[in-house]
């Protein structure tokens, strides 16, 4: 597996990779959260590039297998995205792709957010070290569990 830092706004090709990737992951947790309204599933390739963030990737050869996308703030990160291949699911590529982060991170606090019923996601988070914080509707209707990770 190879990782890179690409910036989806310099690279078309990668772009459109990008957004495959994110809607065909996306997917899986509308289906376990029995909602497709996801922010994940509504975003263009435009507002995509326009997202001034960092990114992971993780590659197989040509194939763009999984991605993480974080901001950065003074005293913390905030995960904004984690996606892995369907084809992929089961290997350790979000927990790599994560630990990637957090090592990043260095002494900052680390925020994520994923699905209420989305149970593998929550367990990866837990697995390294995340407590839930709370839960909150993003949009109404769809909850989410807000999870922290602190140095």
């Amino acid at each position: 597996m190879i990782f890179s830092s690409p910036d989806p706004a310099s690279d078309p090709y990668f772009a459109v990779a990008l957004l495959t990737l994110q809607r065909t992951s996306y997917a899986l947790e509308a289906d376990l959260i029995d909602d497709d309204r996801i922010p994940p599933l509504q975003e263009d390739e435009v507002g995509l590039t326009a997202w001034r963030g960092h990114w992971v990737t993780a590659w197989e050869g040509v194939d763009l297998v999984g991605a993480i996308a974080w901001s950065t703030g003074d005293d913390a990160v905030e995960i904004e995205k984690i996606m892995v291949s369907p084809s992929a699911l089961r290997r350790g590529i979000a927990s790599d792709l994560l630990g990637q982060v957090l090592q990043h991170a260095g002494g900052r606090e680390v925020a994520a957010a994923t699905g209420r019923s989305n149970a593998p996601a929550v367990a990866l988070y837990a697995k390294h070290g995340f407590h839930a914080v709370g839960d909150e509707q993003v949009p109404p209707g769809i909850w989410i569990t807000r999870l922290r990770r602190v140095a």
